[in-house]
């Protein structure tokens, strides 16, 4: 994971989402929901660096 802070990171940590290619099983509006701007752009940007995307909402 990248560094988001802690609150984000124990909140994704508590869901079940411990590295950031899991994060490619939900969509994006599912996870960024409730995390700040800094941690929004964050975990945008990471997946996209290592190939990786947030799944497509339906």
């Amino acid at each position: 994971m990248p560094n988001i802070g802690k609150p984000t990171t124990h909140a994704l940590v508590n869901t079940g989402y411990d590295k950031l290619d899991q994060l490619s099983a939900v969509s994006e509006a599912e996870t960024l929901h409730s995390v700040g701007p800094k941690a929004v752009r964050l975990l945008t940007e990471a997946p996209k660096e290592r190939g990786l995307s947030f799944a497509k909402k339906d």
